[in-house]
């Protein structure tokens, strides 16, 4: 199985985190099967930006990225050449590290 590594991040992953989850699983499935609560406010159908991660290692591992996504990345916030919607990002056998930025677009935070 693939290794997700995350970075820290002050709210969500404070040390950083080392998770495993099966290929073809979204990053935002295996995140939140970790306990690892990150956003997905359109509840991963790919209507929205809040679980933009910026892949820093793996990125072509990862499953192509259609039109839908490329156009709602153009709203992100911390926009990278290697972000993707982690509801949209389904795991190869290549592990990747993950950083989730500090902000999205929602300014109040829905609890999944």
């Amino acid at each position: 199985m693939p290794i997700i590594r995350i970075l820290p991040h002050a709210e969500l992953c404070p040390q950083g985190a080392e998770i495993t989850a099966p290929e073809g699983t979204s990053i935002c499935e295996a995140l939140l099967d970790h306990d690892i609560e990150i956003e997905h406010a359109c509840e991963m159908s790919a209507a929205c930006t809040t679980c933009h991660v910026v892949v820093k290692q793996g990125f072509n591992s990862l499953g192509e990225i259609d039109e839908i996504e490329e156009d709602l990345l153009d709203k992100a916030w911390g926009l990278q050449p290697t972000s993707r919607l982690s509801c949209q990002a389904m795991l190869a056998k290549e592990d990747v590290t993950i950083e989730i930025p500090k902000y999205t677009i929602n300014h109040a935070r829905e609890r999944h």
